[in-house]
């Protein structure tokens, strides 16, 4: 079952800068994260999370996808991403400390080693933020 997979697994990120909890689903276009804001993350401020840390779930929800795909389908090393480019980013609200938040990733297109990304964050059945996202991917090995 993909929930128990330790999301570390699958991430070049390490410790305090990784801001997933558990990969949800993954099928060949989308992947689907979770991560319960808590008070010592650190994009946390004012018992608020911010916004660089919403942009950075969304990349690290890609990266996982990525990194599933890389590890479990391909059996292949796991390569380092670097966020390119996000555009029409709309944060309605920032997410409080217990809030869990829901993220859903579409890859809608590849154009040589760039990713393309739509990104939607939920908390419950409400949008908070949404983005597209362009992710730069490496053939650097990550060392997880």
């Amino acid at each position: 079952m993909i929930e128990t997979i330790d999301i570390k697994e699958l991430l070049p990120q390490k410790g305090a800068f990784v801001m997933l909890d558990r990969l949800t689903e993954v099928d060949e276009h989308k992947a689907v994260s979770r991560l319960k804001v808590r008070s010592d993350n650190l994009f946390v401020e004012n018992n608020l999370f911010e916004a660089a840390g919403l942009v950075e779930n969304i990349a690290q929800t890609a990266a996982a996808k990525i990194g599933y795909t890389a590890k479990y389908i391909n059996k292949s090393e796991i390569t380092i991403g670097f966020i390119g480019e996000v555009k029409n980013l709309v944060i309605k609200h920032l997410p409080c400390v217990g809030d869990e938040l829901k993220t859903t990733v579409a890859f809608v297109g590849e154009a040589l080693s760039t990713l393309l990304v739509n990104a939607i964050v939920e908390i419950g059945e409400q949008t908070v933020a949404s983005c597209k996202m362009k992710v730069f991917m490496t053939d650097i090995q990550s060392t997880n």
